[in-house]
């Protein structure tokens, strides 16, 4: 038993890579009484397991947890090793800092290595993430109790990842929260923001509990309408038991409607709605960030009111069953609670989510159903803007006119993603499209791999736009996202590389 156990560990060293190898060297450094020799094998780490009596034949639980947290349990699988009841003898601060290091890019590594200047920089030089986390402890800037040096480091470098240590922290100051369990037949996600049962939510800012059940007259939660520095004892309940939305099956549609030609409008208006220079780079980076994302992409260009309301009518009536969700993005100009046809007529945002609410649409019951509108919701300007109708030829930079108050609509599970806050403009680049749907595309790109959920995502888009200008430095945006989310929505990571967005065209077509 014992040379079959043996030949086993030989098949699971061949099947790791350097990388593997030093993380599971690292995530062992608590227990080994003394560090492996080399790194360039398993062989020398399981040795010095076995020989320090932390792993045999008899006791395999070690190898299946490292396994299980480097997210290979393939390799358990092809060994044919019958998988015991999860244990944890690799410490909670072990696993956090293998879990930061997952979720660090190559160039936010750089930038680490330069602020740290309380360590020699010829010994960070060759450093990977793992290996600059020990130099770090070496030196004793981090250790289980103390984590503050390193949240210094991460709020310049990614702000993001000051929550896992939150959720670590709370998890040692909260005892009586056992450990989340993996089932033999469950395959970790990767980049899990946490391996704790209990408040999961990733915040990137401060972000407002938005359960809808504690908005008034049962209408959605708006980023304006919360309080976010007090929560009552109710709140902190509910978010210890705050889950993710099921993202099993199918993804969804993802719903384009994508109005640039406005040559018809002057048939319904009095001043003719310029066409929207720029918007076909939103609609192709919307396709390609929701295609590797999953969603089938379904796009329409230069819709008049009718065929918008017939769109969304045809999209409710439609059977979502298999999907998970359902993402519609709307890229035209508007008036406030309001979106422009083509033909200058206006449909009401408020129709068109009764299309996909659970009385229209059932077999959306329960499922996210996503909004995002890229127009303005005012004539008001944060600094002089143009307003749709009365652009200025010698700037680039366009708004994008009027839309909607959405904190009305009583809906469950609905996010709607604003360009901008009520009685205000948002603005568009005609050769870089619109600042808000390229934040949200890039964004998505970057913080879906790491498992940040949407609100989070779109609380980032927030402060990314906000802090946006055109040449003249005079004006200025605020996107703002309103939901009656009750879960989580954290997108799978896909497989696939994330596209490259945001190149430079002309072709708005």
């Amino acid at each position: 038993m014992e040379m079959d156990f043996q030949k086993a560990l030989l098949e699971v060293g061949k099947s790791l890579s350097t990388d593997e190898v030093e993380a599971l060297s690292f995530l062992c450094t608590d227990i080994l009484s003394r560090k492996p020799v080399s790194l360039d094998g398993a062989s020398n780490l399981f040795s010095l397991l076995m020989k320090e009596d932390h792993l045999s034949a008899g006791n395999p639980q070690l190898l299946v947890e490292l396994l299980l947290t480097i997210q290979r349990p393939v390799i358990l699988q092809n060994i044919k090793l019958s998988l015991p009841s999860p244990s944890t003898l690799i410490s909670p601060y072990r696993k956090l800092l293998y879990r930061l290091s997952e979720q660090i890019t190559e160039e936010e590594l750089g930038e680490m290595k330069f602020l740290l200047k309380d360590i020699p920089r010829r010994r960070l030089e060759q450093k990977t993430t793992l290996g600059v986390f020990l130099e770090m402890e070496h030196m004793d800037l981090i250790n289980e109790s103390s984590l503050e040096y390193l949240e210094t480091i991460f709020k310049s470098v990614c702000p993001v990842l000051n929550e896992e240590i939150r959720l670590f922290r709370k998890e040692i100051w909260h005892p009586e929260s056992s450990p989340l369990t993996v089932k033999p037949s469950q395959t970790p996600k990767p980049s899990s923001r946490t391996d704790f049962q209990g408040d999961e939510t990733p915040q990137l800012l401060s972000q407002p509990s938005m359960n809808p059940s504690n908005s008034t007259n049962g209408e959605m939660a708006s980023l304006d309408t919360v309080n976010t520095e007090k929560k009552n004892p109710e709140s902190q309940e509910n978010d210890e038991v705050l889950c993710d939305y099921p993202m099993t099956g199918k993804r969804g549609i993802c719903l384009i409607v994508d109005n640039f030609d406005f040559s018809e409008s002057y048939k319904n208006l009095t001043n003719t709605l310029r066409n929207r220079e720029g918007t076909k780079i939103d609609r192709d980076s919307l396709k390609e960030v929701f295609g590797w994302l999953g969603y089938e992409v379904d796009i329409h260009v230069d819709y008049n009111a009718d065929q918008i309301k017939s769109l969304f009518t045809r999209i409710g009536q439609q059977d979502h069953s298999q999907y998970d969700s359902l993402v519609c993005c709307i890229l035209s100009h508007g008036m406030e609670g309001r979106v422009y046809g083509v033909d200058g007529k206006l449909v009401e945002i408020k129709l068109l989510i009764e299309c996909i609410d659970g009385e229209k649409c059932p077999s959306l019951i329960e499922k996210p159903k996503m909004l995002f509108i890229q127009a303005c919701q005012g004539c008001k300007e944060q600094y002089p803007v143009q307003p749709d109708g009365i652009e200025d030829e010698t700037t680039r930079i366009f708004a994008d006119a009027k839309i909607a108050d959405l904190r009305s609509p009583v809906i469950a599970d609905l996010l709607v993603g604003m360009s901008t806050v009520p009685d205000h403009a948002s603005f568009r680049d005609k050769f870089c499209g619109t600042w808000y749907i390229q934040s949200l595309c890039k964004n998505l790109i970057k913080c879906v791999p790491r498992r940040v959920d949407l609100v989070s995502i779109l609380t980032k888009v927030n402060f990314d736009v906000s802090g946006m200008t055109d040449f003249s430095r005079r004006r200025k945006q605020m996107p703002q996202p309103a939901f009656s989310l009750r879960k989580r929505v954290v997108f799978p990571v896909p497989e696939k590389r994330p596209p490259e967005i945001g190149a430079l065209t002309k072709d708005n077509s």
